[in-house]
């Protein structure tokens, strides 16, 4: 009995576990979803903004912000301001729930993270964007991937 409460604990383990995309994966996904060149944003900065927010991790959600707000998938998108997740004030920019930038489909997410760099902003909503991305030569972040 105990193995098999143990194998179904594993089981359902690893059916909750998160996707973590492969670097040129996200790029393919993002080249394909228009992010080449959107808003004056090449490829590379995706990809380099993703990894710094997340890992490239899918169901990356983030500690609690200093004003109760979370960030949710792999652009960490802000509960504050783009999606909901009934946990407080939101403006609900992108008007989805947080639980939808939460899976291995990464539509939502991409087409969300597009409204936040329409925002007047663009990608300076990043904080680690403009840290690590922000003017520095991405082409790394790209290479090798045969787009």
């Amino acid at each position: 009995m105990k193995v098999l409460v143990l194998t179904l604990l594993c089981v359902l383990m690893t059916v909750n576990e998160a996707k973590v995309l492969k670097r040129c994966e996200l790029a393919r996904d993002l080249k394909q979803h228009g992010l080449e060149g959107f808003r004056r944003y090449s490829l590379d900065n995706w990809v380099c903004m993703a990894y710094y927010v997340s890992k490239f991790n899918t169901k990356a959600v983030g500690p609690p912000n200093p004003d109760g707000s979370r960030d949710y998938g792999i652009f960490q998108i802000s509960s504050r301001w783009w999606c909901s997740d009934g946990q407080g004030i939101t403006t609900n920019g992108c008007k989805m729930n947080c639980k939808a930038f939460l899976n291995d489909n990464i539509n939502d997410a991409i087409e969300c993270a597009k409204r936040v760099v329409g925002a007047a902003i663009g990608m300076n909503n990043w904080e680690l964007w403009r840290k690590h991305c922000k003017g520095r030569n991405l082409s790394s972040w790209t290479r090798g991937c045969n787009l």
